[in-house]
C-alpha cells in the first residue's frame, strides 16, 4: 500500500486501501499500524485536518481495531 507523507510531528505517512477499508499509519519511530473498517470519509478528514496527530488520537486510535505491521 502506498503511503502519503504528512506534515506532522506525530505521523510520518498514511496509506489507505478503500476496497478493504484499511488505514495504515507510519509513525516517526518507524512503526506501522493498520486500522480496520475505516471509512474513506475518515481517511479524507485525517488528510485534510490541520492537526493530523490530534485527529488521529481523537477519532481513530481507540475507535478502530488495529494490528501492528512493523
Amino acid at each position: 500500500m502506498e503511503r502519503r507523507k504528512l506534515n506532522s510531528s506525530q505521523i510520518r505517512s498514511v496509506g489507505y486501501d478503500a476496497a478493504a477499508q484499511i488505514l495504515e499509519i507510519e509513525f516517526p519511530n518507524g512503526s506501522i499500524v493498520q486500522y480496520s473498517r475505516v471509512s474513506s470519509e475518515v481517511h479524507r478528514r485525517l488528510l485534510a485536518s490541520p492537526s493530523p496527530g490530534s485527529y488521529f488520537r481523537d477519532q481513530i486510535d481507540e475507535s478502530y481495531s488495529s494490528r501492528k505491521v512493523r
